[in-house]
């Protein structure tokens, strides 16, 4: 049968986050506040490191574009979620359900690799001081820029691919406040054990995988970092320390979206507002608050303005 025939679902119904009009105003107020504080944070963290010329080693190449990654994946959910809160009917049509479904695993999955990218970069530069300027010259930058955006889009195609196919011919109502793979299979008409088992293999195994991976390469740096002076120890401890923050703060929640069987816990709306709206927004921030030379940046950037 062709999909049009198949599909009778043209749009999806948005449960949201609650049902308490209280408790959404409440949220609204929080993430609005918080949207409109720390989102031009993120802009004036690229805004410094590419107007700055002593910040361009790889590190704060990467950091901008984390910053970048962060304020554009809070574009998915947060702007639709915050317009829903003050709507009786949330609803989403089938493409945009897709769509958003898209952009929210291609920047989700590019940020876990950038976070890869960045521990690499931490890795040689610890471990392999001598041979650093050679390993991570600006043509190796731009080339793991380039493979952590086509390995998002990998991941997100295939993503996509596997929801498109099942057929969606009756149940429309979405218990989230926004599109993701868990609450959008369970939809489908049709048994959906395999689609699931896939989901779970390249979205949930992957993120346990990094995330593990990267906390063994936290181990190892950290190991090394012993026999430091004490000034160069402190300077890796520091940003070794936020790197592993902000590891947390990305994987902890989609671990615990993606690696289980897709079935509905008291706590999947919470973690899933964190993940979407709130950590990534924080993840530059709390860099930032924990370096130095881009905070005294930022201080000359903005007093600098203020000045003109």
């Amino acid at each position: 049968m062709e999909r049009e025939n198949s599909t009778e679902v043209t749009e999806f119904i948005l449960l949201g986050l609650t049902q308490s009009q209280d408790v959404q105003l409440l949220v609204f107020t929080l993430v609005l506040i918080f949207y409109l504080i720390i989102l031009p944070g993120n802009f004036l963290i690229i805004l410094t490191i590419r107007s700055d010329p002593g910040l361009t080693a790889p590190l704060y190449f990467f950091l901008g574009n984390l910053a970048f990654l962060d304020a554009s994946y809070s574009f998915i959910v947060a702007p639709r979620m915050l317009v829903d809160f003050l709507s009786d009917k949330k609803v989403i049509s089938y493409r945009g359900c897709i769509t958003q479904l898209f952009f929210l695993h291609f920047l989700g999955a590019g940020e876990m690799f950038l976070l890869v990218v960045m521990a690499f970069d931490r890795y040689i530069a610890i471990c392999r001081p001598l041979h650093y300027s050679t390993v991570m010259n600006p043509r190796a930058c731009y080339a793991l820029l380039l493979a952590l955006w086509l390995g998002g889009f990998t991941h997100s195609i295939v993503q996509v691919a596997l929801i498109i196919h099942l057929p969606f011919c009756g149940p429309n109502r979405l218990d989230n406040f926004f599109c993701d793979v868990p609450q959008v299979i369970k939809l489908a008409c049709t048994d959906t054990f395999v689609v699931e088992l896939l989901m779970v293999s390249n979205s949930g195994l992957l993120t346990l995988l990094c995330f593990l991976g990267l906390l063994a390469s936290y181990a190892v740096i950290l190991c090394r970092v012993k026999g430091h002076s004490s000034e160069g120890k402190s300077k890796a401890l520091s940003t070794c320390t936020t790197h592993i923050i902000i590891v947390f703060l990305m994987f902890g929640p989609a671990i615990f979206i993606y690696t289980r069987p897709f079935r509905a816990f008291p706590a999947d709306k919470v973690v899933s507002l964190f993940h979407t709206v709130i950590f990534p927004l924080m993840n530059p921030v709390i860099y930032t608050l924990r370096n130095q030379e881009v905070k005294a940046s930022m201080r000359k950037l903005l007093s600098h303005h203020m000045v003109c």
